[in-house]
């Protein structure tokens, strides 16, 4: 049963690891979504993110942001990755509450 408990242990701190490295990330990037409009025949894009209940537009340029949509997409998937890793620690809290003796 204790090498049971330590494995449970070490993969809680493995989580807790992975947790705060991908919320560090997390930090480093843009929050939002490109939205692109079209004006006069030409396009311009935007970066678009909710502060509070209101949604902010900030002007990018003419050109398509590639660098800040691979940073979004970026975001998007370390999100996925984080909800994964807040599963398993629900899973481990679970199981360190059931003692069997």
């Amino acid at each position: 049963m204790n090498v049971l408990k330590g494995i449970l242990s070490e993969s809680k701190e493995y989580y807790l690891d992975v947790k705060d490295k991908i919320a560090k990330k997390l930090r480093g990037l843009p929050k939002g979504s490109i939205k692109k409009r079209k004006i006069s025949g030409k396009t311009y894009y935007y970066l678009q993110h909710r502060i509070g209940k209101k949604v902010q537009h900030k002007y990018i340029g003419k050109n398509e942001p590639v660098d800040l949509l691979k940073q979004l997409n970026e975001r998007k998937v370390l999100k996925s990755e984080l909800k994964k890793v807040n599963e398993a620690l629900r899973i481990l809290k679970r199981t360190e509450g059931r003692e069997r003796g």
